[in-house]
């Protein structure tokens, strides 16, 4: 459970870390819709682990960095409040959930939450590549950064 709660508060300061780049560096439509692609899916993987609907959320979406801000945090809050309750027995309790294209699925908790930590991570580097394309410096979100 400490590993997956690692994981996460990774996950969040890699994100903050990113959020604040695009800020700084002006970024461009492709690169706040591939950071906010990572924040819509964090939001749909929680709205499934919470046992809701997720067939009405968007996976891939157009915004802006305060759109980015504002889901950001909520995601922060959401997932906090999961891990927080979530007990170590839990993580391997199967959930069952459609995919946008209403397929159904059945995973552990602890295989999703590690997709999730995951997930974000690739297209990170997409935005880091972008940026670096457009002259701006990008920014380490690798884990061992975070833990040092």
């Amino acid at each position: 459970m400490k590993t997956i709660q690692n994981m996460f508060k990774h996950l969040h300061w890699a994100n903050q870390r990113i959020l604040e780049t695009l800020q700084n560096c002006k970024a461009d439509d492709q690169q706040v819709r591939l950071f906010l692609h990572i924040l819509c899916a964090e939001q749909v993987w929680i709205t499934r682990l919470q046992g809701k609907d997720s067939s009405k959320l968007p996976i891939w979406s157009d915004g802006d960095l305060a759109a980015c801000t504002n889901l950001s945090q909520q995601n922060v809050e959401s997932y906090t409040t999961f891990l927080n309750q979530l007990a170590h027995t839990d993580l391997d309790n199967v959930i069952t959930y459609s995919n946008s294209k209403g397929e159904q699925f059945n995973s552990s908790i602890r295989e999703i939450l590690t997709h999730v930590a995951l997930h974000g991570q690739y297209h990170r580097g997409q935005i880091n590549m972008r940026l670096r394309q457009a002259g701006c410096d990008p920014v380490s979100t690798d884990y061992i950064v975070f833990v040092r």
